[in-house]
């Protein structure tokens, strides 16, 4: 469907805020109400936003890195120990043919790209990109350009104006959606 063509989404209020305090002191006002679903999107990254709206959790991207990296560092090693094994050479005094010196830097390089690997398609993974089903209110061409943008979904008409009412205080350029809700 055409981001153009398509409809608003049901029970969903898209605001947009000029300046970061005003959309932070809208993020609080409407937490400290019970609203909970909460979309965000911003021009730049802001740490205060991510740590309102996860409350200091961190990212689950970390696992896919430390996935990523015991999957090299094991795989890096195993292949250069295989690989000396199948074709081993006459080592004098009785060296081991497996040495864990020899092979520390494959073994950190496959940790590194691995790792690396993993990350990005953690991030990928978990950003929903590339993103091809997103909500008409959040592909607004502001939120990419000079304001912040705040769309609450899930609203009964009732909880519409409360919204409505709490983005108007904290000073928001526009609040758009249910406009029959009043009716």
């Amino acid at each position: 469907m055409n981001a153009l063509t398509a409809e608003p989404t049901p029970g969903t209020l898209k605001s947009a805020f000029a300046h970061l305090d005003c959309l932070v002191e809208g993020i609080d006002q409407l937490q400290t109400a019970g609203f909970t679903q909460l979309v965000v999107t911003t021009p730049t990254p802001r740490h205060e936003i991510e740590e309102m709206l996860y409350k200091g959790r961190p990212s689950p991207v970390r696992w896919f890195t430390l996935t990523g990296a015991l999957f090299g560092g094991i795989s890096g090693f195993t292949v250069c120990s295989l690989t000396h094994l199948n074709w081993p050479m006459i080592i004098p005094a009785g060296k081991p043919l497996v040495s864990v010196p020899a092979f520390m830097i494959l073994t950190f390089e496959a940790t590194v790209l691995w790792g690396c690997i993993f990350t990005m398609l953690g991030l990928l993974y978990m950003c929903r990109l590339p993103a091809t089903d997103l909500q008409i209110e959040v592909t607004d061409p502001r939120f990419s350009d000079d304001h912040f943008g705040l769309v609450v979904n899930g609203l009964s008409d009732v909880d519409a104006e409360r919204v409505r009412a709490i983005l108007n205080d904290v000073g928001a350029v526009d609040v758009t959606g249910m406009e029959n809700a009043n009716a």
